[in-house]
């Protein structure tokens, strides 16, 4: 069972960490040292977005799944139509690929949440499977392996004034850092709220959590909506980026990402998995001169993860700060 936490292992670090990252995060571009550096913060809070939902499904409301990058690229694909085939402004098209999303993860849900969490699994990694192999075959909407180029940069306007452009390196990431705030913003103040220790009691114990009057079905279908909204506006913003959508969207490369960052960072630790999204992000680009060693770093990493650190790094400085408190008392 995933650890859960509603608060920081460390309370006296939490806001000066949390002030610190702010601050490098909305200065990056001024003083990064080249707009590649920039760009790969700008993918780093992709992930991070995406991540993000993934431990709201897994990490509180217990349920593991590999739709993640089903909706991440449902989501991209969905932008993308509506801006190459009907004209739609990026925001208004990420709007939509939200809630496209959020209907397919409620139509989906009803029918995968009534069998067992083993069966769950399946059906969830059957749905990705299932998106990447319509949007290879169908190319008479998605134009198959060729993809849908040509998509333009969101930008924030003021009248006519541009505010930020996403043409620019720079620009895109405040734009970027500026959507994932919000989004991570809204998930932890949902997740700190009634629903979200709802999630935990679910995931914590079925049955007790039905004897406190607690819908079980209801809060896990709403955790899977949820993560879905949030993979969902992380891929259709992620497409503006590349300026292209294709089938790779799919790719198992974003799915083994998302879920290590979670596992690592510790399911259930709402901002260490925030903290690993820049740390994972990070180390493939390190290792770009050598591909083939970037996944059995992420190999060896999360099985030494599994074996010494089963609840995460966020659950074991948790459990070695209560360790300290106990000795001093």
């Amino acid at each position: 069972m995933a650890a859960i936490s509603m608060n920081s292992p460390w309370p006296p670090l939490r806001w000066f960490g949390l002030l610190a990252g702010v601050v490098i995060l909305l200065t990056l571009p001024l003083w990064s040292p080249s707009d590649y550096i920039t760009s790969i913060a700008t993918l780093a809070i992709f992930f991070a977005v995406a991540s993000t939902g993934l431990n709201v499904v897994y990490g509180y409301a217990g349920l593991l799944s590999f739709a993640q990058v089903g909706f991440w690229g449902l989501g991209a694909y969905v932008s993308a139509l509506l801006v190459t085939d009907h004209g739609f402004s990026p925001w208004t098209a990420i709007a939509c690929a939200g809630v496209v999303c959020v209907i397919t993860s409620l139509a989906g849900g009803l029918a995968a949440l009534r069998v067992s969490r083993d069966a769950f699994v399946v059906i969830t990694l059957s749905f990705s499977l299932l998106l990447q192999l319509l949007a290879r075959s169908w190319t008479s909407l998605t134009r198959g392996a060729m993809g849908i180029p040509g998509l333009p940069s969101p930008r924030i306007l003021a009248g006519d004034t541009v505010l930020l452009d996403g043409n620019t390196a720079s620009g895109f990431y405040w734009i970027a850092l500026g959507c994932g705030a919000l989004v991570i913003a809204a998930t932890w103040w949902l997740l700190r709220s009634r629903i979200g220790r709802a999630f935990i009691a679910v995931n914590l114990d079925e049955n007790l959590a039905r004897s406190q009057g607690i819908s079980v079905f209801l809060h896990q279908l709403s955790a899977f909506a949820l993560s879905a909204l949030i993979g969902g506006l992380a891929g259709a913003l992620y497409v503006f980026k590349l300026g292209i959508v294709d089938p790779g969207i799919f790719d198992i490369y974003y799915a083994q990402m998302m879920l290590i960052i979670v596992i690592v960072g510790g399911a259930g630790h709402f901002w260490f998995v925030l903290l690993m999204s820049f740390v994972f992000t990070a180390l493939p680009e390190l290792l770009r001169l050598a591909p083939e060693l970037r996944m059995i770093l992420f190999g060896l990493v999360l099985i030494i993860t599994i074996q010494f650190m089963p609840q995460g790094l966020g659950g074991y400085l948790a459990d070695r700060r209560n360790r300290m408190l106990r000795r001093t008392e």
